[in-house]
């Protein structure tokens, strides 16, 4: 089945996909943005779509950066790629057990609610496996942008991938949405999805 339309947002994963991956950043100094963002974005906007940021920030979780530190860096990225209209950042471990972390859906359902559209409206656009389970759990469209980091096998289960951020943006304004049968029990764990963090 195919179908042509517009989304309802556009949700980007940050580090790897808007800005160059630095782990654990806490120095805005050291923002550096992706080749293609600022255009990409601005194509996003011109259209009236809006735009979203979607992140696991398990450093301040893990103690090597404080909830300060990473807004400024959020604050950098805004200055360097302009506002978005919603941030959605879980600042939880691996073994802290929220429903927010991606692979989890509760970023990708979190942004949705904030920006008052549905999950299934939205398109996830990362540079990672995890991107793509979240778009998937939470029945978004998902958008590979791989990095020299992505692996091999995370390229191969993406269920779109693209050359670079405008070849997404392009994808998602003037491209054709192939709808993709959920694989029975994919979503079930989390059908619940409550108790994520938004900073």
């Amino acid at each position: 089945m195919f179908e042509q339309r517009r989304p309802g947002a556009v949700l980007f994963d940050r580090d790897g996909t808007l800005i160059r991956d630095v782990p654990y950043n806490g120095d805005p100094a050291r923002v550096e943005v992706m080749p293609g963002a600022q255009e990409a974005l601005g194509r996003l906007r011109r259209a009236d779509v809006p735009v979203a940021v979607v992140t696991n920030q398990s450093g301040v979780a893990k103690g090597l950066l404080t909830a300060d530190e990473m807004e400024q860096v959020n604050a950098r990225v805004e200055q360097l790629l302009g506002p978005f209209d919603a941030w959605a950042i879980c600042v939880h471990d691996d073994n802290d057990g929220c429903t927010c972390r991606k692979p989890a859906p509760g970023l990708v359902i979190r942004a949705a609610a904030v920006l008052d559209v549905s999950p299934r409206d939205c398109v996830v656009v990362g540079d990672i496996g995890r991107d793509m389970d979240a778009a998937r759990a939470a029945g978004a469209r998902g958008i590979l942008v791989p990095t020299p980091q992505t692996l091999r096998e995370e390229v191969g289960r993406a269920p779109e991938v693209a050359d670079d951020l405008l070849d997404a943006v392009d994808r998602v304004l003037t491209g054709t949405v192939t709808a993709t049968p959920v694989t029975a029990g994919t979503s079930a764990t989390w059908d619940r999805t409550t108790g994520w963090s938004r900073w």
